[in-house]
């Protein structure tokens, strides 16, 4: 029962508001903090790249070339060209994240309108739009952004236009069938409702096509046909060091180990986005 309070000079009671129920806090998965802290590593290397290296990123010293880790001062020695690997490795992550990201991006937001549509659509529209999505999703990705890519000048605009093209299908087929989930509507109900209860979706896929964008980059990179010299990426190093492997394999650990860290990184974070947005593991911790 409501506790009551006197209105002052009236001799009326009035009802009290009951008190704001609060419940647990939720805990954050492990595999969320574990993946912004990787991330978060990732990204700070990135942005610390406009302020400070090392080294001079395009600087070489033939003299020091093929060096040792630990030695002259190089931390992780340096490359053929005598070029300091972790200034390389540095200047890569900010190249392969500015990719990634800007490629993802924009593919999600192309690829979540065209889902929406296709989810508000008429039921023959959205049988077509369906199945050419589907069709995209079949084709192996790497392929599709192989021939893209090899169609235009290699580079980085290559990469993020083959990277976009791979992840709209993607894209798309998450949104339609997280729309359908929550059932469809016209456009209006779709912006207003729909897209708010599908938006942790689409942020943990995300994440997960930031991983994929990053793999992409370092893909094209390494065959040739993405980043080009003197544009430093974690692909192009892996190249590079190819034929050195017996003489320096450390040139291609250190950027391997750097593409795994940023690949695991954002998979972990979509993992704990996904378990934190999951209703299941709400009702779960309110039951303890």
């Amino acid at each position: 029962m409501a506790e009551v309070q006197t209105a002052s000079g009236t001799g009326e009671t009035l009802p009290t508001l009951p008190a704001r129920a609060t419940g647990p806090r939720r805990q954050l998965p492990t595999s969320l903090l574990l993946g912004l802290a990787l991330v978060g590593l990732v990204l700070a290397t990135a942005l610390l790249t406009y302020l400070w290296t090392p080294y001079d990123p395009g600087k070489l010293n033939v003299r020091a070339r093929l060096a040792p880790p630990g030695t002259e001062g190089y931390l992780l020695g340096t490359d053929k060209l005598g070029r300091d690997m972790v200034t390389q490795i540095m200047v890569g992550a900010r190249n392969s994240l500015y990719v990634s990201i800007v490629a993802t991006l924009v593919a999600l937001t192309l690829g979540t309108t065209l889902g929406l549509f296709a989810a508000a659509a008429r039921p023959r529209w959205q049988s077509i739009i369906t199945r050419a999505v589907d069709i995209g999703v079949a084709i192996p990705g790497v392929l599709v952004a192989l021939v893209i890519a090899t169609a235009l000048e290699p580079g980085n605009t290559a990469s993020i236009v083959a990277i976009i093209i791979w992840f709209i299908p993607v894209a798309a087929r998450v949104t339609i069938e997280a729309a359908q989930a929550y059932g469809r509507g016209r456009a209006f109900i779709m912006i207003n409702h729909v897209l708010p209860n599908i938006s942790s979706i689409l942020i943990v896929q995300a994440s997960v096509m930031f991983a994929s964008g990053i793999l992409a980059e370092a893909a094209l990179s390494f065959i040739g046909i993405g980043a080009q010299p003197p544009t430093a990426s974690w692909g192009r190093l892996l190249k590079e060091a190819q034929p050195l492997i017996d003489v320096a394999p450390t040139l291609m650990i250190f950027p391997g180990a750097a593409i795994m860290i940023a690949v695991l990184g954002f998979n972990l974070l979509g993992d704990g986005l996904r378990s934190y947005f999951d209703p299941r593991q709400t009702v779960g911790q309110a039951s303890h």
